[in-house]
Protein backbone atom coordinates (compact mmCIF):
# COMPACT_ATOMS: atom_id res chain seq x y z
CA UNK A 1 0.00 0.00 0.00
CA UNK A 2 1.26 3.47 -0.85
CA UNK A 3 2.29 5.87 1.88
CA UNK A 4 -0.28 8.16 3.49
CA UNK A 5 -0.94 11.43 1.67
CA UNK A 6 -1.72 13.74 4.60
CA UNK A 7 -4.44 16.37 4.28
CA UNK A 8 -6.06 18.75 6.82
CA UNK A 9 -9.10 16.42 7.02
CA UNK A 10 -7.13 13.14 7.37
CA UNK A 11 -5.31 11.21 4.66
CA UNK A 12 -5.64 9.00 1.60
CA UNK A 13 -3.67 6.04 0.28
CA UNK A 14 -3.63 4.84 -3.31
CA UNK A 15 -4.50 1.14 -3.51
CA UNK A 16 -4.55 0.81 -7.31
CA UNK A 17 -3.56 3.18 -10.12
CA UNK A 18 -4.12 1.93 -13.67
CA UNK A 19 -4.96 3.38 -17.07
CA UNK A 20 -8.69 2.68 -16.63
CA UNK A 21 -9.21 3.33 -12.89
CA UNK A 22 -7.77 4.51 -9.58
CA UNK A 23 -8.70 3.21 -6.11
CA UNK A 24 -8.05 5.14 -2.88
CA UNK A 25 -8.57 4.40 0.81
CA UNK A 26 -9.67 7.69 2.39
CA UNK A 27 -9.73 8.33 6.14
CA UNK A 28 -11.58 11.43 7.36
CA UNK A 29 -11.06 12.42 11.00
CA UNK A 30 -14.05 13.47 13.17
CA UNK A 31 -15.19 16.92 12.03
CA UNK A 32 -13.09 16.68 8.87
CA UNK A 33 -14.54 17.84 5.56
CA UNK A 34 -13.19 17.45 2.05
CA UNK A 35 -13.52 20.48 -0.20
CA UNK A 36 -16.64 21.01 -2.28
CA UNK A 37 -15.31 19.95 -5.66
CA UNK A 38 -15.98 18.53 -9.09
CA UNK A 39 -14.08 16.63 -11.75
CA UNK A 40 -14.37 16.95 -15.52
CA UNK A 41 -12.68 13.69 -16.49
CA UNK A 42 -13.77 11.11 -13.92
CA UNK A 43 -16.68 9.71 -11.93
CA UNK A 44 -16.33 8.31 -8.41
CA UNK A 45 -17.95 5.60 -6.31
CA UNK A 46 -17.61 5.88 -2.53
CA UNK A 47 -18.06 2.76 -0.37
CA UNK A 48 -18.04 3.32 3.40
CA UNK A 49 -15.95 0.77 5.29
CA UNK A 50 -16.32 2.17 8.82
CA UNK A 51 -17.61 5.22 10.63
CA UNK A 52 -20.35 7.51 9.39
CA UNK A 53 -20.75 10.84 7.71
CA UNK A 54 -22.48 12.67 4.91
CA UNK A 55 -21.87 12.82 1.18
CA UNK A 56 -23.23 15.94 -0.53
CA UNK A 57 -23.77 15.45 -4.27
CA UNK A 58 -25.14 18.31 -6.37
CA UNK A 59 -26.63 19.90 -3.25
CA UNK A 60 -28.38 16.76 -1.94
CA UNK A 61 -27.02 15.24 1.30
CA UNK A 62 -26.77 11.45 1.52
CA UNK A 63 -26.06 9.87 4.93
CA UNK A 64 -23.17 7.42 4.62
CA UNK A 65 -22.27 4.66 7.08
CA UNK A 66 -20.46 1.32 7.00
CA UNK A 67 -21.72 -0.78 4.11
CA UNK A 68 -23.32 2.16 2.32
CA UNK A 69 -22.25 3.63 -0.99
CA UNK A 70 -22.87 6.61 -3.27
CA UNK A 71 -22.04 7.36 -6.89
CA UNK A 72 -20.71 10.73 -8.00
CA UNK A 73 -21.21 11.32 -11.74
CA UNK A 74 -18.56 13.13 -13.75
CA UNK A 75 -19.08 16.89 -13.37
CA UNK A 76 -21.21 16.65 -10.19
CA UNK A 77 -20.31 18.90 -7.25
CA UNK A 78 -19.56 16.79 -4.19
CA UNK A 79 -18.09 16.78 -0.72
CA UNK A 80 -17.53 14.24 2.05
CA UNK A 81 -17.84 15.09 5.74
CA UNK A 82 -17.26 13.07 8.90
CA UNK A 83 -20.15 13.93 11.21
CA UNK A 84 -19.34 11.31 13.87
CA UNK A 85 -16.86 10.86 16.74
CA UNK A 86 -14.85 8.11 15.05
CA UNK A 87 -12.84 8.04 11.85
CA UNK A 88 -14.77 7.67 8.59
CA UNK A 89 -13.07 5.30 6.15
CA UNK A 90 -14.20 4.97 2.55
CA UNK A 91 -12.91 3.22 -0.54
CA UNK A 92 -13.08 5.52 -3.55
CA UNK A 93 -13.15 3.98 -7.02
CA UNK A 94 -12.48 6.44 -9.85
CA UNK A 95 -13.40 5.65 -13.45
CA UNK A 96 -12.98 7.83 -16.51
CA UNK A 97 -10.18 9.05 -18.74
CA UNK A 98 -7.85 10.84 -16.27
CA UNK A 99 -7.16 10.49 -12.55
CA UNK A 100 -4.63 13.21 -11.70
CA UNK A 101 -5.06 15.46 -8.68
CA UNK A 102 -5.14 18.45 -11.07
CA UNK A 103 -8.63 17.32 -12.18
CA UNK A 104 -9.98 18.68 -8.87
CA UNK A 105 -11.82 21.98 -9.15
CA UNK A 106 -12.28 23.19 -5.56
CA UNK A 107 -15.37 25.38 -5.14
CA UNK A 108 -15.27 25.78 -1.32
CA UNK A 109 -12.80 24.62 1.29
CA UNK A 110 -12.82 25.23 5.04
CA UNK A 111 -9.02 24.89 5.09
CA UNK A 112 -8.43 27.78 2.64
CA UNK A 113 -7.43 25.65 -0.38
CA UNK A 114 -10.18 26.78 -2.79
Amino acid sequence: MEEKNLRPWGYYQILSDAADHKVKRILVVPGGTLSLQRHTRRAEHWYAVSGSGAAAIDGKVHPLSAGGAVDIPKGATHRLENTAREDLVIIEVQTGTYFGEDDIERLEDKYGRA
